[in-house]
């Protein structure tokens, strides 16, 4: 019978885990500061009413070849957008755009509201910056921009401009959370935990899928990757899948803050 608590498991299989939220917090500061010195951090625009509702921009030196969204990780449970400021650097350096949006957590909000929360902060990020819209999100956030990848979420206008989405250790297939202790939290009901699974729906056609994964993750984050790359590659969308060699399900985003990573340079292909 499978732990389905043990699979979701990460941070206690990390060496020095428990450290990582502080040294997160220290270089996301840093790179706020920095920006917010150049001029180029416009910080809580506001994308809806709740106090979380809110995101945090930050411009490239030159003229913008875009817009790229970074929806956070945490179980839709934990941190916000200045927990991560310094992955936008890889794109910002890149010449993009970067908004990076707060959600409301569970429990006080359902994982369908954090979705629609997501579809306003794309929208309104979006009505901001012209050019393409690129979407990445790692963990819980690559689960929530897979589903911005879903036809019917995003507005017409919107969706027309997707040029690529990235899922970093996305959860595709919520399902199997209804069985672990997190689920106290989550309230997840078989109903909802169908209703909010990416693979169930049908991608938004032309959009190219990212699903990227650190090879030495627990095996339920590379099974939801193997998923999504099989079901919507059923479907006919253009789906590519990375096992990120060397990484665990932290290290597999450090690559966000080069510009010249592999990871960067994907999510911007």
């Amino acid at each position: 019978m499978i732990d389905w608590d043990d699979a979701f498991e990460n941070m206690a299989y990390i060496p020095g885990g428990a450290a990582l939220p502080g040294q997160w917090a220290e270089a996301a500061g840093a790179y706020r500061a920095e920006m917010a010195k150049a001029g180029r951090l416009q910080e809580d625009v506001a994308y809806g009413d709740g106090p979380r509702e809110v995101m945090d921009i930050f411009a490239p030196e030159s003229e913008s070849r875009g817009l790229m969204v970074f929806v956070h990780g945490g179980y839709w449970r934990a941190f916000d957008k200045s927990s991560w400021s310094n992955l936008a650097r890889g794109c910002v350096e890149s010449g993009w755009t970067v908004a990076m949006p707060s959600y409301p957590l569970a429990p006080d909000a359902r994982i369908s509201e954090i979705t629609q929360c997501i579809t306003r902060a794309v929208t309104v990020a979006a009505g901001q910056v012209p050019g393409p819209i690129r979407l990445s999100g790692h963990s819980a956030g690559g689960h929530l921009v897979a589903r911005m990848m879903c036809q019917g979420v995003l507005p017409e206008d919107v969706a027309a401009r997707l040029a690529r989405v990235t899922s970093i250790s996305g959860l595709h297939q919520l399902g199997p959370l209804t069985a672990i202790k997190l689920n106290d939290t989550l309230r997840l009901t078989p109903e909802e935990a169908e209703a909010e699974s990416p693979a169930g729906y049908d991608p938004l056609p032309g959009v190219p899928l990212t699903a990227w994964v650190g090879a030495q993750e627990r095996p339920e984050f590379i099974r939801q990757t193997r998923l999504i790359e099989e079901v919507w590659g059923l479907k006919g969308a253009d789906v590519t899948s990375v096992y990120d060699p060397g990484h665990n399900h932290f290290t597999v985003i450090g690559g966000l803050e080069d510009p010249d990573s592999p990871l960067t340079k994907e999510i911007l292909r």
